[in-house]
């Protein structure tokens, strides 16, 4: 992989370790406008990704949701910018479940190209650069153990589908019911594009509010693994949407995200 992914790596692992001294002393949760909860983690690991980043990458401009919250939006009209989630399953980690995860992707001409997701309970990473994709694992003090090319499967007869522990819809039953899904695996933040990225499960269909820092490090890890994730009209789901019109904001449409042979549903 690039020296650019093992940067951002290691900027995800330090913020990452933040994030845990949160989780085990215990959050405070404070609410956004949007009623989203946030707690102290979201603000401390964003702070040691936007140091950071600002520090390696001075030109580049970075989109980072509580940055973004707070009324801070950069100027990204030169096409290349960072999208950052500190901490994606925010309500997972509120909860003591081991399904959130660090986000942090490179955006070029509207395509993720470089990103990591970090799940530091887990102690594994995804992580994507030049059309490649690794998972990693970690021991311990966050030393790398394990480094392994990643692939989606191929899809077969049966489809196996990940959706959302905390977003589930009707538009998401009618989806799986559609397309003959018989197993359904529920979790947390973007591992679920992670989990189609690495082989466990053919397809993710959204239908609720998502956000651009959502999603684009876990697309750009299912990107470069040979999945893709597309609008409903087939479209690539695309970024840098304020860029490209004064009134939009950074929410995404509907998308699914599949391991082989997308459709429109």
């Amino acid at each position: 992989m690039t020296s650019l992914c093992e940067v951002l790596e290691r900027i995800a692992v330090d913020a990452g370790e933040a994030i845990l001294g949160v989780y085990d002393a215990g959050p405070n949760v404070c609410y956004k406008d949007d009623q989203s909860p946030v707690t102290e983690a979201d603000e401390r690991a964003e702070a040691i990704i936007l140091e950071r980043l600002a520090r390696l990458f001075p030109h580049v401009p970075v989109i980072a949701e509580e940055a973004v919250a707070c009324g801070n939006v950069p100027d990204i009209s030169g096409g290349s910018f960072f999208l950052v989630d500190p901490l994606d399953g925010t309500k997972e980690f509120i909860n003591r479940r081991n399904d959130f995860t660090v986000n942090i992707a490179l955006i070029e001409r509207d395509v993720p190209v470089a990103g990591v997701v970090y799940a530091p309970a887990q102690h594994c990473a995804y992580v994507a650069a030049d059309g490649r994709a690794e998972k990693l694992l970690f021991g311990h003090g966050g030393a790398i153990e394990k480094r392994e090319t990643i692939r989606v499967r191929p899809r077969g007869a049966v489809l196996t589908a990940v959706a959302s522990r905390s977003h589930n819809s009707s538009e998401t039953n009618a989806f799986l019911v559609g397309h003959g899904v018989k197993d359904c695996m529920s979790i947390g933040s973007s591992l679920k594009f992670c989990l189609v990225a690495e082989g466990k499960a053919d397809v993710y269909p959204r239908f609720g509010r998502t956000m651009e820092w959502d999603t684009a490090a876990g697309d750009a890890v299912l990107r470069a693994a040979g999945g893709s994730v597309v609008r409903l009209n087939g479209s690539q789901l695309a970024y840098g949407k304020r860029m490209q019109a004064d009134d939009c904001d950074f929410a995404n449409p509907h998308f699914i995200a599949w391991a082989a042979n997308p459709s429109v549903p």
